[in-house]
């Protein structure tokens, strides 16, 4: 680090050097007066030098101190009014502005005034520069468009100088935020062709920012930053008042209102800024003492912190511990919580701030006092590092050069007292921002990296390189740079969404949770199981309640992702019907009992008959909500203990089918009450009977549902022929029973805002979709003796009394036992059960070489039902007890007790049943339609095809 001496030696030979190329360009004796305060400025700033190289006549304004801040307005409107080009006006501006730069920068390098009247200086200067470009292109578009009229008369665009430009406390080389907006809708007037009002002020605002932002030869007046509008980048470039009234009463967030604490109207004040003025101060200044703030001002600091990692910013005067911007947060703060009751804190400067606290007492003034000392010693430095090279730079030096130049503005007689003394004030400021705010995070502590860097992965504004860098440690770079990918689709998503200044906090504490959860998880597919969180995420954003939900219950976060990464099927559910996530609060719920049938019988209609106990019997919308929610809720219990492995698949299937019979039986008792209602009963009842039944076919009545499984039914009653029904209506009881299946399917197949309750196919009736809804009995076995094919016969197999009428479905089991247990021709049966088996594999398997159809490939599921059904079929009239149950696993158990094949091989064929329905159900929980073929799957499947084989040729 160089001595004094070795400071001041830097110094002056670059001075020196810069002084020679001064005289080199220009006549040398027309500035001699000014060699030796030039030769010093030059060596602390370059800009300055290059600028006065460039134009000597520079070097006189600046070294005279001819600058007057007032003034500035004057000379620049009567400068510009000379042009009659763009590129005239971007020329004056960008010389005006480089002019007056360099005076101000001779003024602080040769310490000739205080930082406080630079930083004046160089606001009024952008206040000039901004309004007098504005007043050239307004007046040059109302030649061509019209003028926007209004009440007060000709409407202005009216500019929100943000930041330290609209407290007046400019730095040297700062980029400016700005917010336009414009009074009202309409069209302008006066001019051949008339513009709508937002078109004239957008054109505006675009000439604008294009005078100030736009690099030429002669530089950049300033870097205009419209960010902080409403909708930010997405949102118009100019907003009329009632829009941007409404933005901050239903979206403003807490930063926007720390922002507008500075909000300062360029224009001069009339009826227009007045009326602007009534929008911002409700929005930011509330009634009542708002606490509030604290925590969103723990929150952008976690923000800075972050932003600073991001960055790798070291020895930042600025977004550093101790900073400028804790000093403008900490007296922003307070201006936030007590504002709205004391006027004298609704001020944009950050003294006036600090005055107003001492005046009020609500911090010690000695505080107060020493904190803006350090403040200025903190801006003065900046300045310093600014007017070096004209760069909006806060980090302190390597170079020994600059090094020597912040040393000597600031009065030091090395750098390391510089730094010394930098240090104490920004610890001095650093400990009074702490007191005023902690950021910790209690669920994680201090050390766990992965979240920190998830937090800046989601809440730092990164591109995909530093997103993926920020990851590294934790996930391959491929995978960081499609979830980077992902994560900014969601993000543009949001957009649609009126999250509010809540719902958005909410959401971005939420996702870096999430984020590092999926991590966490160690899925071999992270952006696939992010995805599949991530539509849960898009479901409920527009729902604080819910993203609440699982932001304060982390437990429930962790179980969605573990249920997400086992089942596509669960994400799309919850997503489908976030209620779901509800049952997550309680895990004792997701963890299902390997009860018997009778018991989760008794347990489901228990728990729905105390939902339905809520409502009114009548009120048919609310019975099927109750219904679809309860399905919904317990399918999510048993999907998760099956995610689990405490329910053995057999057992999942037990429980889904069940539900099924429960649901039927509900929906079968409001049908009979409402189609009763209207119609009475028929008249052959006795109490307690309905008369009427549900056969379950297939999967139903093998207690073998899946998740997505539909219901085969078919309707039977046992009403004679001439009843009828005896109400005031009456009705034949044939009608009657057709109008109680029509009901009950509308209550099953109706869509509403759960979805259906179940798809239904009820082609396995009698003469199939020519017959009749709901049959007799009696006309159902005479079907089945007579006309019904081979196949039918299959079915019926499956087939059982699901729900309804007790006495009515075990005459349906006396039924389905003679029509099976009649003696077949076994030649003929297994051509016929042969055939159809190949019929359905042309027809539906759609395997290809690397993918299994488990259902209808060879050696598959249905081939194992289809010689299950073969032995019922052809031995029942010899073994009755074949047709007792209608499920292969305990009919193939039936098998071996008839000798029909060893207990070895019926055990074989039981585990390649049940392995199959397990890969069965975790496709359908994976949402995947078709297994990967694989050795296992080969010697499975070659089993089946060996016993096929031996039954059949």
């Amino acid at each position: 680090m160089p001595t004094q001496i070795q400071m001041n030696r830097i110094i002056e030979q670059k001075g020196q050097a810069l002084w020679q190329r001064f005289c080199e360009s220009n006549d040398a004796d027309d500035y001699a007066e000014y060699q030796t305060q030039a030769k010093t400025v030059f060596g602390l700033s370059p800009f300055v030098a290059e600028h006065c190289i460039r134009h000597p006549d520079w070097l006189r304004f600046a070294a005279d101190n001819r600058l007057a801040a007032s003034e500035f307005a004057g000379e620049l409107r009567a400068r510009l009014n000379e042009q009659s080009t763009e590129d005239a006006v971007q020329r004056e501006l960008r010389q005006f502005r480089n002019r007056a730069m360099c005076a101000i920068a001779w003024q602080d390098l040769t310490n000739a005034q205080p930082i406080e009247d630079s930083l004046k200086q160089v606001s009024a200067l952008a206040n000039a520069l901004i309004y007098e470009a504005y007043h050239w292109h307004y007046e040059a578009l109302s030649q061509r468009y019209g003028v926007p009229a209004g009440p007060y008369g000709a409407q202005p665009m009216l500019m929100l100088a943000m930041g330290k430009l609209g407290g007046s406390e400019l730095n040297f080389s700062s980029d400016i935020d700005l917010i336009f907006c414009y009074p009202y809708k309409g069209e302008t007037e006066g001019a051949r062709k008339s513009i709508e009002n937002q078109q004239f002020f957008t054109k505006l605002a675009q000439r604008l920012i294009a005078a100030l932002n736009k690099i030429t030869v002669d530089g950049q007046v300033f870097r205009v930053d419209m960010r902080l509008r409403p909708f930010g980048d997405s949102g118009p470039l100019v907003t009329h008042l009632a829009a941007m009234e409404d933005y901050y009463q239903e979206q403003g967030r807490a930063w926007e209102r720390f922002a507008m604490i500075k909000a300062r109207i360029i224009n001069p004040e009339d009826d227009y800024t007045r009326e602007l003025k009534d929008i911002l101060r409700p929005f930011t200044y509330r009634r009542y003492l708002d606490f509030t703030t604290i925590d969103a001002l723990r929150h952008m600091k976690g923000l800075i912190n972050r932003e600073i990692r991001r960055r790798g910013l070291t020895n930042n005067i600025k977004l550093g511990p101790g900073g400028i911007r804790e000093v403008e947060f900490f007296a922003q703060s307070f201006q936030l919580i007590h504002g709205g009751r004391e006027p004298v804190l609704q001020c944009h400067g950050l003294k006036a701030a600090l005055d107003g606290l001492a005046e009020l007492d609500i911090v010690e003034p000695e505080t107060l006092t020493q904190m803006y000392e350090h403040y200025l010693f903190l801006r003065k430095t900046e300045h310093t590092l600014q007017q070096f090279n004209d760069e909006q730079t806060q980090t302190l030096p390597d170079d020994e050069w600059q090094q020597a130049v912040v040393a000597q503005v600031t009065g030091f007689h090395d750098y390391s007292a510089f730094k010394q003394q930098l240090n104490t004030a920004m610890a001095f400021i650093h400990e009074q921002f702490n007191e005023l705010v902690e950021v910790h995070d209690e669920e994680h502590g201090d050390t766990d990296d992965l979240y920190v860097h998830c937090k800046d992965a989601w809440q730092v504004d990164l591109d995909e390189q530093e997103f993926c860098l920020t990851l590294q440690a934790w996930l391959p770079a491929e995978h960081a740079a499609a979830l980077f990918a992902r994560l900014t689709s969601f993000r543009a998503g949001l957009r649609q969404f009126r999250l509010g200044e809540r719902g958005a906090r909410t959401l971005d504490e939420l996702m870096p949770e999430l984020l590092h959860t999926v991590i966490n998880a160690g899925a071999d597919k992270p952006v696939e199981l992010t995805d599949r969180v991530l539509r849960v995420i898009s479901a409920i954003t527009g729902r604080t309640t819910y993203l609440n939900l699982l932001l304060e219950n982390l437990d429930v976060l962790r179980q969605l992702v573990r249920l997400c990464e086992r089942s596509d099927w669960i994400a799309e559910q919850i997503s489908r019907f976030p209620l779901l996530l509800d049952e997550l609060l309680t895990p004792l719920y997701l963890q299902q009992q390997n009860t018997s049938l009778e018991e989760s019988r008794a347990e489901y209609t228990d728990e729905l008959r105390q939902q339905l106990l809520r409502i009114d019997p009548d009120d048919v919308e609310q019975v099927m909500d109750n219904c679809r929610q309860f399905k919904l809720c317990q399918q999510l219990r048993i999907a998760a203990s099956d995610i689990s492995g405490s329910l053995p698949i057999n057992k999942v299937s037990d429980k889904l089918t069940v539900l099924a019979e429960v649901l039927l039986d509900t929906l079968i008792f409001h049908a009979f009450h409402q189609i009763s209602q209207r119609f009475g009963v028929p008249e052959h009842l006795q109490s307690d009977e309905i008369g009427f039944g549900v056969i379950g076919y297939g999967k139903l009545g093998g207690y073998e549902l899946g998740y997505g499984s539909d219901l085969d039914l078919v309707f039977i009653h046992n009403a004679p022929r001439s009843a009828v029904t005896n109400g005031k209506k009456q009705i034949e009881a044939q009608q009657f029973y057709i109008k109680l299946a029509q009901r009950v399917m509308h209550l099953l197949s109706t869509t509403t805002l759960f979805g259906q309750l179940y798809e239904t196919d009820l082609r396995l009736r009698p003469s199939g979709a020519a017959g009749l809804l709901c049959c007799h009995i009696d006309g159902f076995e005479t079907y089945q003796h007579n006309e019904a094919w081979t196949w039918e016969h299959q079915a019926l197999v499956r087939a059982r009394g699901v729900a309804g009428d007790k006495v009515l479905l075990n005459h349906f089991d006396d039924v389905r036992k003679r029509v099976l247990t009649l003696n077949r021709d076994r030649v003929k049966l297994a051509e016929d059960v042969t055939s159809m088996r190949q019929k359905m594999r042309a027809h539906l398997d759609g395997g290809k070489a690397d993918t299994v159809d488990l259902k209808q490939c060879e050696g598959g599921i249905t081939d194992i039902e289809f010689m299950t059904q073969y032995w019922v079929l052809a031995h029942a009239s010899d073994n009755p007890s074949l047709t007792v149950y209608p499920d292969n696993l305990r009919i193939l158990d039936a098998v071996s007790q008839a000798g029909l094949l060893e207990s070895d091989e019926v055990a074989e064929l039981q585990n390649a049943y049940l392995t199959l329905r397990d890969y069965y159900h975790q496709l359908t929980l994976a949402d995947s339609k078709y297994a990967q073929a694989s050795d296992t799957l080969d010697t499975l499947r070659n089993k089946v095809r060996t016993r096929w084989k031996l039954l059949f040729e």
